[in-house]
């Protein structure tokens, strides 16, 4: 998903467990890297010079509607899903304050936590796109905030007085969904993941996006699972280290092995929240003008375009983004033809929704990418990885790439295929709420 102002994604993440006594575990509790997902704050260039925690795979579930949506860790007794968003830099979680138009989701209770404390600022967070591939109108995507502190954790190890909103109010947009909040994955890290960063986790995390007909998608915190994909790694550097963004310059735009005449480089967005692709007008009319001129705009939805369903089977529609990997060589992300509909328009279901929707002054690559690449997202690197997946038929087209483990000086990554609980807050009594991350001091059930 995307925050106005803030280009957010959104990916789900499971498992707010409460559970135990103490507020807060050690560094010599577990030892190694952890799947987890991040809220914004600034974590240290550079190496890591604590021992590393041990890494932590979640595994995510695809919330599929016609075509893929968003991933989201598994579902504990209880549990509390959130959505895992490299384009959002804060932690919110549907709670009690929120009611009934929350009733879908599991909410947070904040009374029964020994350990929260209310921040009592208010904010309105409004999103530039959705959870799906419909477009944004107006305000018709937006969560109402309330500021709070909790402790939370994954794995056994804690992070106290992390930073969160508690979403109070929602639009009727957020109803259907499956998980209970958004947590920040951006280019800086706060809260939790600059916690377990801070006692020794390697600052990266590995995204392992399956379509819903092959399943098993995962999340990996600290480290790279290297049986995910084929080949070598192949990084390309983000091009503002200090951006909220994950965004990477394509040099071009290559349609049915062709180049697209678009008039200058892209800076791309990396959003593991956004379920297609959106760019400005004139960029998507000139790629859809390669592929058909049966390519049109769909006039009920603003900024969407279809075709005739009946052309798909015969459609060519592969579309690669070339970017520059590290060692100066061009390499290819292809989206391949499979993925140019993303179903029929509810309105008129003799017409197909086109992979591309359109947008001033952006562009996002969403899931419509990532789900056939293993990705590296290295916050201490300050680069973007990928290789393609096992499942996968789509090409990382490089030359001189690496493959490489050490991600960040003084790190070790390793292969994570164990699940992992984050914790937030302290319980009296044992509960989950949804994700492997705990919320909630003493939550009483």
């Amino acid at each position: 998903m995307l925050p106005l102002g803030l280009l957010s994604l959104a990916l789900v993440f499971s498992a707010f467990q409460t559970g135990g006594t103490g507020a807060t575990s050690t560094a010599e509790e577990s030892s190694g890297p952890k799947k987890i997902s991040l809220t914004s704050r600034r974590i240290p260039k550079g190496g890591i010079a604590r021992r590393a925690l041990s890494p932590v795979s979640l595994p995510l579930v695809d919330y599929f509607n016609g075509t893929d949506l968003q991933w989201y860790v598994g579902t504990p007794p209880q549990n509390l899903t959130v959505v895992f968003d490299t384009g959002s830099v804060t932690l919110e979680i549907a709670s009690t304050d929120c009611g009934h138009a929350c009733a879908n989701q599991v909410q947070f209770d904040p009374t029964k936590s020994s350990t929260f404390v209310d921040g009592g600022e208010t904010d309105t967070l409004t999103f530039g796109t959705g959870v799906g591939v419909d477009p944004v109108v107006g305000n018709n995507w937006q969560l109402q905030l309330r500021s709070a502190q909790d402790t939370v954790a994954i794995g056994g190890i804690s992070v106290a007085n992390v930073s969160l909103s508690m979403i109070t109010g929602q639009t009727v947009t957020f109803a259907p969904d499956p998980f209970s909040g958004i947590q920040g994955m951006s280019p800086s890290a706060n809260g939790l993941f600059a916690g377990l960063v801070n006692q020794g986790l390697p600052s990266l995390f590995s995204f392992y996006l399956t379509p819903h007909n092959i399943g098993n998608a995962e999340l990996t915190l600290g480290a790279i699972d290297q049986s995910k994909f084929q080949g070598n790694l192949t990084y390309t550097s983000i091009t503002d280290p200090e951006s909220s963004f994950w965004q990477a310059q394509s040099s071009s735009v290559i349609v049915n092995d062709k180049t697209v005449a678009i008039n200058s480089t892209r800076l791309f967005v990396f959003d593991s929240g956004t379920s297609n692709m959106l760019m400005p007008k004139d960029d998507a009319e000139a790629i859809y003008a390669a592929i058909s001129s049966k390519i049109q705009p769909f006039a009920d939805e603003p900024n969407t375009y279809g075709i005739p369903c009946s052309e798909l089977s015969s459609l060519s529609a592969t579309i690669s983004l070339v970017f520059t990997s590290e060692s100066g060589a061009p390499f290819n992300l292809t989206i391949p033809s499979s993925e140019f509909s993303v179903g029929p328009f509810k309105r008129n279901p003799d017409i197909c929704q086109a992979l591309i929707n359109t947008m001033d002054k952006a562009w996002i690559v969403g899931a419509s990418v990532l789900k056939h690449y293993y990705s590296v997202w290295d916050l201490g690197g300050k680069r973007l990885g990928f290789a393609a997946t096992n499942s996968s038929s789509a090409s990382n087209s490089t030359t001189g790439s690496s493959n490489s483990t050490n991600t960040t000086s003084g790190s070790t990554p390793a292969n994570s295929t164990s699940a992992a609980c984050l914790r937030v807050g302290q319980s009296n009594t044992g509960f989950w709420l949804g994700l492997f991350i705990f919320l909630a001091g003493s939550l009483l059930i």
